[in-house]
């Protein structure tokens, strides 16, 4: 039985959220062609997950978030998201437009 236990991190970075979880690693499998994967944490995105920095049971959380932030920095993800400009609502009133969509009056 397994004594690793799962760990959640949430980190919030320049104003944006980071959920990392911890997962344990697993042996190679040859028969299916499976290489060894070391435990790891992963970054939560839109229910995905991506490998960030090797999880160690005995660090310690400063340690932790200190290595996670520097993975964020080193991706470049600390950058807030560009403000796109929003749409100005039309000025046209309703009854200026044309009543049939082939274009007649």
């Amino acid at each position: 039985m397994s004594t690793f236990k799962p760990q959640q991190r949430r980190l919030t970075i320049k104003g944006r959220a980071f959920h990392f979880v911890s997962y344990e690693g697993r042996a190679a499998n040859e028969r299916r062609g499976e290489k060894a994967e070391p435990s790891m944490w992963y970054l939560m995105l839109e229910g995905r997950r991506c490998p960030t920095v090797p999880c160690q049971p005995d660090q310690p959380e400063t340690e932790i978030d200190q290595a996670l932030l520097r993975w964020v920095e080193e991706q470049g993800l600390n950058v807030l998201p560009a403000v796109r400009p929003t749409k100005a609502p039309s000025t046209r009133a309703t009854t200026d437009r044309k009543r049939d969509w082939w274009g007649a009056s």
